[in-house]
Order: structure tokens, then sequence, then C-alpha cells
């Protein structure tokens, strides 16, 4: 959405169409996440995710204001609950230090206290930039400000195969033929499977599905979270480990955890695809992935399945949270790209071929990110043009 309203604003002359399978927009990966507006911490300076964070981060604020989007600068607490989490907190400081952040800086446990009552920790960050939204909202303010421009969203248009033929691409979709002199493959769980409908040669990575699932805390247990705690996450695992998140669209949530999922669009752990299933398991990627990370594997599964084991994570951060606190929340998937290496690409990644633009790794923080990817994506399309 991000991007069609950035190629319609530039150049209201071209006919741009946006396919969607569903029947509405923004049912996945932007319709369940957590609704944070992030504030470009964790990434390695002059990395795509740190400077398109930070550039989106600034967009998005200042749309929300123009469209009268509901949003919140809350701040929040980054904990380290162990001695040895301390020198890759003090390594997150310096790193949104370098990003621009100003204000981020190391807090003593009473103004922790002062943050975050019920949250204990031998050391934190207080970054004042990180805020709520709903997501959804967003994509849908997107959706009216491109088809006021004249944009085409077509609702219902599953892609099922793509053909190249001489000065156009013909997209066959489950309702109409689509011919287009330019392809944005922006389809998220899917960009794979998209790029190899045109393409002769396969993108050099596979979408693996992983499920994040959430626990929402009763509303009589809510004062225990004002705002957003953070863990340390470990930095060589792409995810940020369980959190607390009090979310613009009302209520506090508890997690996620990160699980593969058994099917793409898997959202209950009953959802299974066997060939998506095998297609993911074959990977040489993900097998080398699973070798190395079998026990942070192992941890995230019992979490996913063991209430108890999930509390006894949250509550590292606030000791008081008890089970009988938390009732089952939605849950997203997150569209995860794996190298044959066995690498889970961390950086935002847009491929170029002579057919198309691929955006093949756009994880969290994507949506904060939005609209800055979208004006790297316009300028490579409008050279195309």
């Amino acid at each position: 959405m991000a991007t069609g309203l950035k190629i319609k604003s530039q150049r209201p002359e071209l006919k741009v169409a946006i396919l969607e399978k569903e029947s509405e927009v923004a049912m996945h990966q932007t319709g369940n996440n957590s609704g944070v507006i992030h504030s470009g911490l964790y990434y390695a300076p002059g990395s795509l995710k740190a400077k398109n964070c930070i550039n989106g981060y600034h967009q998005l604020i200042r749309f929300c204001e123009e469209n009268d989007i509901p949003f919140e600068i809350t701040g929040k607490v980054v904990v380290a609950t162990k001695e040895e989490q301390i020198p890759q907190l003090n390594r997150l400081l310096e790193r949104g230090q370098q990003n621009g952040l100003e204000g981020v800086r190391s807090i003593t446990k009473e103004e922790l206290k002062e943050y975050e009552p019920y949250c204990e920790g031998v050391g934190a960050l207080h970054v004042p930039q990180t805020g709520i939204v709903d997501y959804k909202r967003v994509a849908l303010a997107y959706e009216k400000k491109f088809l006021d421009l004249g944009g085409v969203v077509l609702l219902n248009h599953k892609v099922l195969d793509i053909n190249n033929i001489v000065n156009s691409i013909k997209i066959k979709t489950s309702i109409e033929e689509v011919d287009t002199k330019v392809l944005i493959n922006c389809a998220g769980l899917y960009v794979d499977k998209v790029a190899a409908m045109l393409e002769k040669e396969p993108l050099p990575i596979r979408i693996i599905p992983f499920r994040g699932e959430y626990y929402k805390i009763k509303k009589e247990r809510e004062h225990l979270v004002k705002n957003l705690i953070y863990p340390v996450p470990d930095p060589n695992f792409p995810f940020l480990g369980v959190h607390f998140t009090r979310m613009k669209k009302g209520g506090v949530e508890a997690g996620p955890n990160a699980v593969l999922a058994f099917k793409k669009e898997g959202y209950k752990k009953t959802d299974f695809d066997y060939k998506e299933f095998m297609e993911a398991i074959t990977w040489p990627g993900l097998q080398k992935v699973a070798a190395k990370y079998w026990k942070t594997g192992l941890g995230e599964y019992k979490r996913s399945f063991s209430k108890a084991a999930f509390t006894k994570a949250l509550q590292e951060l606030i000791p008081d949270i008890k089970a009988s606190d938390l009732e089952s929340g939605g849950a997203g998937v997150r569209a995860q790209a794996c190298d044959k290496e066995g690498g889970l690409l961390d950086d935002f990644a847009i491929q170029e071929t002579s057919k198309a633009i691929h955006v093949i790794n756009a994880p969290s923080p994507a949506a904060t990110s939005a609209l800055s990817i979208a004006d790297r994506i316009c300028e490579l399309a409008l050279k195309r043009v």
C-alpha cells in the first residue's frame, strides 16, 4: 500500500494496480503485528533497517498526524535480567546513539521502577522514541489515499500464474488477467512463490514462516505494565524475545514466542499444509538453522505448548505475573527469508531482476519503515517506466 501510494503521488498519470488475494487489505502480517512504532535501536548503523526505520518513523508520525490516526509515543524500557546481559545492553545503547536516537540512556534500578513499577532488572535502557499505533488503520489510510489519487486495488485477485511476453507481463489471477509493464512483488509470505512464477532462476532464499503467539493480560492485571517492556535480545537470533506491549487498540499483550509454522498462513498450532511444510523442512538453509539453534527452538516450542513455561519467561521481567493473569491472545506469522547456507536474513532486502522488483525480506520493523522502503521501491520502479 505504501509503495502504491508513493508511485501515484510522484507520477499521478501512471496506472497502478495492487493485486490482493484477500477480501480486504492488511489481513496478514500488518493486521496481526504488535502495533509498535520502532525507534531504530537494534539495527546495525548504516544497515537498510537502521536507515529505513528512522526515516520511516518520522514519515509515519507525520502521516498519522496529517490523517488523524491515533498514536502514542510511549517510550519503552529494555531490561537486562542477568549480569551477563549487561555488555549486550551497553552495545544496544551505543548502537542507538550511533543511529541518532535522542535521549536514549542507561537508567538505574530506581529509575526503572519509575517507568515500570513492577519490572525487575539488573540494568536497563530507556528509549523515549518508541510508540504504539494500530497498523491496520494505517494500511487502510494508505489505501484510501492511494484510491483518492486514482490507484486501483483489486481485491480477491489471487495470482495464479505470470507470463513474460514482449513489452508486457501478463498476470493471471483468480478473476481476470492483468497486463503490466512493471511488476513489484511485495507478497510477503509468498514472495518466493510469486517470483518462481516469473523468474527462470529461483530467488536465492526461501520464505520460512515463523508463528509468534501472544497472551493477553487480563483487564484487572493490566496495571502491571505501563507501556512497553523488552528483554535484551539474543544477538545471534533475529527475534526480540517475549515482551510486554500496551496496545493502541486496547489491552496489553505478552509475547511473542517464535516457532516454525507448519503452513505459510498457519496462525493456529493445528494449521498444517503438507506441501508448504515439506518445502520448508527440505530447504538446506532451514536444516542448518535447526542444527544451529535447536536448543533455542526447543525453548520456543516449550513456551508454545506450556503456559507455565511462557509465564516463567515473562516472570524474568515482571516477577509478579502469574499464569492465571494470562488469557489466549492472537498470533502473527513472520515471513523470514532464509538463504541456502542457513542465514536468517536480518536486514531488509530488495532484489531486482530484468523482469521485476522483489521485496525478498521485510520483517520487523517493516511496518514502521513502510513509507521509507516504499521510497526506494518507487525509485527503482520509476526508472523502468
